[in-house]
């Protein structure tokens, strides 16, 4: 069975998302400083075993056998300051540590069979007043580095999750950011990455997505974004299973947050129809997306590798009647009917602007000339005569 002491630390590990290995060497090192710090001789390399099942404690000095003659040497070459390459490689090399180290000669005392590399532990005995002292030493040194290890592993976990989106519960409020609880951390909604006039409440689920991790001495620093349009790339992912199996691809997005964005999808494979995946039976799908992003409207376009049929599909709902392509500097002009025009171009220039983003190219919109009149009226004809 599992000892008190064990069970304590699985305890903490859960509550702290930290591994049991971390804590217990923690633990260890705590207690070889309170060893030291009270009992420990000049010289000594103390380490602790910590027996997690008993709660026994063993104390060692550890020592690693090395040749006393390389260190002569090294010794003899700094006395006569020898300055060539390969003597300052050499005296790179380690120098002699008395608290580490021990030469052969003097490890063999010790044990007859030892070789240079080897460890010689030697136990310390452990005064019977050293469980009280360590208790009060350790528990500074212990509760620090569980500080330590928690934030390591919170930004390890964050870190893995940046370019994601998570589901977070509204926190709280700090002036006009947002505080967003995503777990076992918090994220920065900040004002410029939230969807403009959106409302928030506490307690309110979002879907928000992880811009940047950072390290900072209280934990983790983590940004959050509303606006940024991989959000939706992730939000379609969540919701169309095609996209998630690769069957339905997207290959562009353009977002102005809050108002409207465009997507273009494309199918992999024959007889699937992109827009209708993702758009869904009823526009179910399409739907759940649209209310996520508080009512934002999206366009799904289907992408092509023609250019102009890109373009015309871009600028939908408006029917174009024709692409002028300009390949060398990238623009292009879309020809459509009188009453379409303002359709093509959408409120406030929207509708083009998104179509521009989308493709990449730069789109001019004009209106369809009439055409001339082939035969003049006879009225005219006869005034002529």
């Amino acid at each position: 069975m599992s000892s008190p002491i064990l069970i304590a630390i699985k305890q903490i590990c859960d509550e702290k998302n930290i591994s049991i290995k971390k804590v217990i060497e923690a633990i260890e090192i705590a207690l070889a400083a309170a060893f030291r710090k009270d009992f420990g001789k000049p010289g000594q390399n103390i380490k602790v075993d910590f027996d997690t099942n008993t709660g026994n404690i063993k104390v060692f000095d550890i020592k690693t056998v090395v040749d006393a003659c390389e260190f002569e040497e090294i010794e003899e070459l700094e006395e006569k300051k020898i300055e060539t390459e390969q003597t300052k490689e050499e005296l790179k090399k380690k120098k002699f540590n008395s608290r580490t180290d021990i030469v052969l000669e003097d490890a063999k005392k010790i044990k007859k069979d030892v070789k240079i590399g080897d460890e010689i532990k030697t136990e310390l005995e452990i005064s019977h007043d050293f469980g009280r002292i360590a208790a009060q030493t350790a528990k500074q040194v212990i509760i620090q580095n569980l500080r330590e290890m928690e934030r390591e592993s919170l930004y390890d976990e964050y870190k893995d999750k940046e370019g994601k989106v998570l589901v977070g519960v509204v926190q709280r409020f700090e002036g006009r950011n947002i505080i967003i609880d995503l777990g076992h951390a918090i994220g920065l909604l900040f004002p410029e990455e939230q969807i403009p006039f959106e409302r928030y409440n506490i307690g309110q689920r979002v879907k928000v997505f992880i811009l940047s991790v950072e390290k900072e001495t209280k934990g983790p620093k983590i940004i959050v974004s509303r606006i940024h349009k991989e959000l939706i790339r992730q939000l379609f992912i969540l919701e169309v299973p095609e996209i998630s199996a690769d069957i339905v691809e997207i290959k562009a997005i353009a977002r102005e947050a809050g108002t409207r964005s465009k997507v273009a999808v494309f199918a992999n494979e024959k007889n699937i129809d992109p827009v209708g995946s993702c758009i869904g039976q009823r526009g179910v799908r399409i739907q759940t997306i649209i209310s996520e992003l508080g009512g934002e409207k999206i366009d799904v376009i289907e992408y092509s590798e023609d250019i102009s049929k890109f373009i015309s599909n871009a600028l939908s709902p408006a029917k174009i009647i024709e692409i002028k392509i300009d390949k060398k500097n990238k623009k292009a002009t879309a020809i459509t009917k009188e009453d379409q025009l303002s359709l093509a171009i959408g409120k406030s220039g929207q509708n083009v602007r998104l179509a521009a983003k989308l493709t990449g190219w730069k789109i001019d919109i004009i209106v369809e000339q009439p055409k001339e009149k082939q035969k003049e009226p006879e009225e005219e004809k006869q005034e002529k005569k």
